[in-house]
């Protein structure tokens, strides 16, 4: 116990952390329960789950990232819109002034890695004010269950999680109160002003995206899962597109339902937990992730709850659309425990099309798959993000996860190539969102549909079919799929007005090529025409 504390006071000597309260080193999952109600940080729900709050922050705030413009790393940076410089004198004066604020605070520290394959893994300490979000790193995180392994423990990175301490947004040079700043020279994460759990378990990703293509390692944002005869799929996609419900198959086995890394050796998870979206969650649609929300040790965040019966209701978005559930990936029972599996056989691109004018399911050519790599099409809904309302948007982000790609996109996307090239993997574009007109007219094609066209892309049900060129997007459509009505394959032919479905999907095919122009000339002729095009005929 005393070799254990001198070693951590040590570490946070070198961080500049000194004359702090008690620190909490590693508690079990039942310790750090006992510590958030103590605290009066969350309320216990009926059957174990821990839920809680996160205040004014119920998503993302994408707008208020930035990563320190540092010697080692700035020539590497993909700067702008995304990823937004702060200088090393801003980041000195807020960690100085947070360095004060912790001092006689009770601390939380959970040390983990990141990254299932040891080759590839890094080890990373999340201190933070709270117990549950401390309980969260313990979910989301791999965690190393001997003891004199975390004795010995050096982190490589470092988050420093304070959501009680504010910005001065005149003073720092921010745009709130709000921030999430990324040292990569100091190897130094800070996140204040907001208790949205999904900023510690994004910084780590940022991290990854950042030093693993420099290994020649792709790094996704994608779920993967594994079938009987060990085939190995992958699921892009942004949040609310059916990541986690599409990639937890009972008929499969779950890797990982949000972030992983592909190696010449193959795929492999980034976390040891999931942090599935639970609104409107049902145990006839999804019982797998549905069960979790009735399990010890899974936190809810900003899950309706009766404080009298202690029963939740996933149906109730008053606080927020964006509920989530945090929890570890031994919760579903089919999750491959070690976190790894082969080279991938299949690669599937989920978007949720508010328009109504994508296919269910598209087979995509090599330059196809980087075109919609790079591109990254959906429609965020619910509010993901701060400052998104609930009505959709159609919003493209680069690899499917432009916020946390600290490289060029194109970084990612010539690995990707490469990885489909080498190993002769069918690429596919599903879309998981409306059929039969745009937003407000048309109907979200039905899940156990999204799931038999899934199921045919993986088994090579659809191999022996005949498919048919889409004249907007280039897009080649199965004429016939299993389980599936085959009118509803040609979204042109669910639309009662199929002119305003031209005028429509037009408009979306221009939207392509306007967000593509950023990219055209770091990529070949090929993948630039392999994208959506002018109509020229109709089906």
């Amino acid at each position: 116990m005393i070799e254990r504390t001198e070693k951590l006071m040590a570490d946070f000597k070198k961080l500049g952390l000194v004359n702090t309260g008690d620190i909490r080193w590693n508690l079990n999952t039942p310790s750090l329960y006992e510590q958030a109600i103590r605290r009066r940080e969350g309320i216990l729900a009926h059957l174990g789950p821990l839920v809680v709050r996160t205040g004014h922050h119920t998503a993302r705030a994408a707008q208020d990232k930035y990563i320190v413009d540092e010697p080692s790393s700035t020539k590497n940076i993909w700067w702008g819109k995304v990823n937004k410089p702060i200088s090393e004198e801003r980041f000195s004066s807020i960690h100085d002034r947070v360095r004060a604020y912790l001092q006689g605070r009770e601390l939380y520290v959970e040390d983990v890695y990141v990254g299932a394959d040891p080759a590839y893994r890094r080890s990373i300490r999340v201190i933070t004010e709270n117990a549950w979000h401390c309980l969260f790193a313990r979910n989301m995180f791999i965690r190393i269950p001997d003891k004199s392994e975390r004795l010995a423990f050096d982190p490589e990175f470092t988050v420093l999680h304070v959501p009680h301490f504010h910005a001065l947004p005149e003073m720092d040079g921010t745009r709130s109160e709000t921030f999430i700043i990324v040292h990569f020279g100091k190897k130094l994460v800070i996140i204040g002003g907001t208790s949205y759990a999904g900023e510690i378990k994004k910084s780590a990703f940022t991290i990854m995206n950042y030093l693993l293509p420099q290994e020649n390692v792709l790094s996704m944002h994608c779920s993967a899962n594994i079938g009987k005869n060990d085939d190995v799929a992958l699921f892009f996609g942004l949040s609310g597109t059916g990541k986690t419900t599409l990639s937890a198959d009972p008929e499969r086995r779950l890797i990982g339902d949000d972030e992983h890394g592909w190696s010449e050796q193959g795929v492999f998870n980034f976390e040891g937990g999931c942090y599935a979206k639970v609104i409107k969650l049902s145990n006839e649609a999804e019982p797998e992730i549905y069960e979790t929300t009735r399990k010890f040790g899974t936190i809810l965040e900003n899950v309706a709850i009766d404080p009298d019966t202690r029963m939740i209701d996933l149906d109730d978005g008053t606080l927020t659309e964006n509920t989530r559930a945090a929890y570890p990936i031994t919760h579903i029972e089919s999750a491959v425990r070690d976190g790894l599996g082969g080279i991938p056989k299949n690669v599937i691109m989920l978007t949720y099309d508010a328009f109504g004018v994508v296919p269910p399911i598209s087979k995509l050519t090599p330059q196809q798959a980087m075109y919609h790599f790079i591109s990254g099409y959906t429609a965020k809904v619910g509010g993901t993000e701060k400052g998104l309302g609930k009505e959709p948007q159609a919003v493209f982000s680069a690899c499917f996860g432009a916020p946390f790609m600290a490289l060029h996109p194109t970084a990612y996307a010539e690995l990707l190539q490469k990885r489909i090239k080498n190993h002769g993997v069918n690429c596919w574009l599903i879309n998981t969102g409306l059929i039969g007109g745009q937003f407000g007219i048309g109907r979200r094609i039905k899940i156990a549909h999204t799931r038999a066209i899934v199921k045919a892309a993986l088994t090579g049900a659809l191999n022996s079919v005949s498919f048919t060129t889409e004249p907007v997007f280039n897009l080649a459509i199965p004429t016939e799929c299993p389980g599936v009505p085959s009118d509803i394959l040609n979204p042109r032919n669910t639309w009662s007005n199929q002119e305003e479905y031209d005028k429509v999907a037009q408009k979306l095919a221009e939207n392509f090529r306007k967000n593509f122009v950023e990219y055209k000339d770091a990529v070949s002729a090929e993948v630039v025409e392999s994208g959506p095009g002018r109509m020229k005929v109709s089906i």
